[in-house]
């Protein structure tokens, strides 16, 4: 379980770029197609450099990682304070 929690994370700060990313591009462009899709081979990397493999009862914390980081992402940029 713990290991389990530590891959959560590790995904979870791996999208946050990629979400504050996501957030000041173009939808369905390809910079915004990229934005979500180069960390799955980082998280796919994680999960099998830590033991952890594909269990079916894994996958539901680690998309919810996912998704939170690319959304947490996108809030940060949101948030920030413009500079003019």
């Amino acid at each position: 379980m713990t290991l389990l929690l530590f891959v959560a994370v590790a995904v979870l700060i791996l999208n946050l770029p990629f979400g504050y990313w996501r957030a000041g591009v173009r939808r369905y462009s390809l910079a915004w197609f990229l934005s979500i899709h180069i960390p799955v081979p980082c998280v796919v990397a994680l999960r099998l450099m830590s033991g952890l493999g594909f269990h079916l009862a894994t996958l539901p914390l680690v998309v919810g990682a996912y998704v939170a980081g690319q959304v947490l992402g996108g809030v940060i940029r949101r948030k920030r304070p413009r500079s003019t």
